[in-house]
């Protein structure tokens, strides 16, 4: 790690506390930021993201660091018979995502990733977009991610990838690590917010090593499939009874 990755990114220990205040402070222009970010490509990752869930006609989804809903809001708007939830961290975040879907509800509950309030074996499918990153130990994210999720369903994550993965990289890193907390800074008013997002990527495991991971938490079958020039990847894997 760089002094200046060292100077953006929270230790270990203070990352839990760092993450829940940062968002916080967001909460208001995060979906705004998130198109900025990906350049208005995000919501079509979502999409294809709820299609790999392969959810059944009355199905029930659960969206782990859900933020302000993005993703369940669209699986109730694309597929009117199913139910999503979401669970976060940060209740700020929910809160600026109370209805956002006309007629419809998403269940919110704040939660620890590593101890989501939910019985075993409730969800056809568990996902989570852009989330992954921010915690600690993610085999253990993944494993409980699996534990609430019913027997043959789907685990599903939406991260982006290291930027040296991408064939685009340097175009990619100087809009990632330069225009991005520039804007984020005028937008937000929280520069340091927008500096620690680009940078939280740097040491994010590449899409391989992310697919054992989530075999190391318990799932089977996991495929990824990369998006953006390999700046984004969207994992799949299935809980085996």
């Amino acid at each position: 790690m760089t002094s200046l990755e060292h100077s953006i990114l929270p230790s270990i220990d203070d990352k839990p506390r760092f993450v829940n205040r940062m968002f916080a402070r967001i909460a208001a222009t995060y979906d705004l930021m998130n198109r900025l970010m990906s350049l208005g490509q995000d919501q079509r990752w979502r999409r294809e993201l709820l299609d790999y869930c392969q959810l059944p006609p009355h199905g029930t989804l659960l969206d782990v660091g859900t933020g302000t809903g993005d993703i369940g809001y669209e699986a109730m708007r694309r597929f009117p018979g199913v139910q999503a939830y979401g669970t976060d961290f940060t209740y700020e975040m929910m809160a600026a995502g109370v209805g956002k879907l006309p007629g419809r509800v998403l269940p919110f509950a704040q939660g620890d990733t590593f101890a989501l309030p939910y019985p075993d074996n409730t969800f056809d499918a568990v996902v989570s977009g852009f989330m992954i990153r921010n915690v600690v130990d993610r085999a253990a994210a993944f494993r409980e991610q699996a534990r609430v999720t019913k027997p043959g369903g789907r685990v599903l994550c939406l991260e982006t990838t290291p930027p040296t993965n991408s064939p685009v990289g340097p175009l990619f890193r100087l809009y990632f690590f330069q225009i991005v907390p520039l804007l984020g800074g005028i937008i937000s008013g929280d520069p340091q917010a927008y500096s620690y997002l680009p940078y939280s990527t740097v040491d994010f495991p590449e899409p391989r090593v992310l697919q054992h991971l989530m075999e190391q938490g318990g799932l089977q079958n996991v495929f990824y499939a990369e998006r953006m020039f390999g700046a984004v990847a969207i994992h799949v894997g299935t809980k085996v009874a």
